[in-house]
């Protein structure tokens, strides 16, 4: 792992490949951390020809958190958002966005294939949009357009996202608990899911930064950035979005919308798949990045 200065915060990354092979920058989702996108995975992406950049959204991770902060009145948001009021949240997904190019700037790196999942589409989308210049090929998966009108997970696993989560270093069992119990419910069906894997990567995860408020900034980041669709209908470069089929946190409706949104844009709905991405769909996943990557070549 590496840490690097730019111009707005400390971030921090691991690269795969060669450094001389063109950047594929994977973009990580809602309080997760860069270890989401496992070693495996990265590495068989590096395998196919590209340099593969992960990274800690700030908030997360190894990367700037801003503590000082206070996580947001979830309910006063909401009533502030429904009064159509912008209300007053410590950075958006814009700033995100920024923080990602900021990167590449800091890498010498002038444009990349970037692809995020969830909430990381949803960055990815922005930077296509509004860095057009730095983005070779963009492949969003499991995420959504801020579409107000499309329909909402569940109120129970809402309800299950939002509970609080047992402290980690004071009860480890009930924190394992809290999150085992929430991943097997937003897992598709077409795997099995692997409770041990999980509990490795949360427990990795906490061991390199546990910050519950970094969790609760980024959600009000989402919230205040709206609806993006007419932006998405500016970008012009090679476009796949990747959607489980069972997917009950960001419905598969959402999948479809980004890629109406997007001239052009390629949609692939996997049979099986929830909010999830299991490493028996990793081949399935990396060959078609591949090939949206591709064809930036030729387009």
């Amino acid at each position: 792992m590496n840490i690097l200065k730019t111009d707005r915060i400390d971030l921090a990354f691991d690269s795969f490949g060669n450094d001389e092979d063109v950047t594929i920058l994977l973009i990580a989702g809602l309080g997760t951390q860069m270890i989401r996108w496992t070693v495996p995975f990265c590495e068989a992406l590096a395998a196919r020809g590209y340099r593969v950049i992960r990274f800690d959204n700030r908030d997360t991770g190894c990367s700037t958190h801003f503590h000082e902060c206070t996580p947001p009145d979830f309910r006063a948001l909401v009533s502030a958002l429904m009064a159509g009021q912008r209300p007053d949240v410590p950075y958006t997904l814009h700033d995100m966005a920024s923080d990602a190019i900021g990167l590449l700037d800091a890498l010498a790196i002038t444009r990349a294939h970037v692809v995020g999942r969830s909430m990381g589409g949803m960055i990815a989308q922005i930077m296509a949009s509004e860095h057009p210049r730095r983005v070779l090929s963009l492949t969003s998966i499991m995420s959504s357009t801020g579409n107000p009108t499309l329909p909402q997970a569940a109120p129970e696993i809402m309800a299950m996202m939002m509970r609080p989560t047992p402290n980690p270093f004071t009860d480890e069992a009930g924190f394992l608990t809290h999150s085992l119990a929430f991943a097997r419910r937003i897992a598709g069906t077409g795997h099995a899911f692997d409770d041990e894997a999980h509990r490795l990567i949360v427990l990795e995860e906490v061991g390199r930064a546990y910050d519950p408020g970094g969790s609760g900034r980024q959600i009000a980041a989402m919230a205040v950035t709206g609806d993006r669709r007419a932006r998405l209908a500016t970008i012009n470069v090679p476009t796949l979005v990747i959607h489980g089929v069972d997917d009950p946190l960001i419905l598969p409706a959402c999948g479809k919308d980004t890629a109406a949104s997007i001239p052009n844009a390629d949609l692939i709905l996997i049979d099986g798949m929830g909010h999830d991405l299991p490493p028996a769909l990793y081949r399935e996943v990396g060959e078609a990045i591949d090939r949206t990557a591709r064809r930036a070549s030729t387009d």
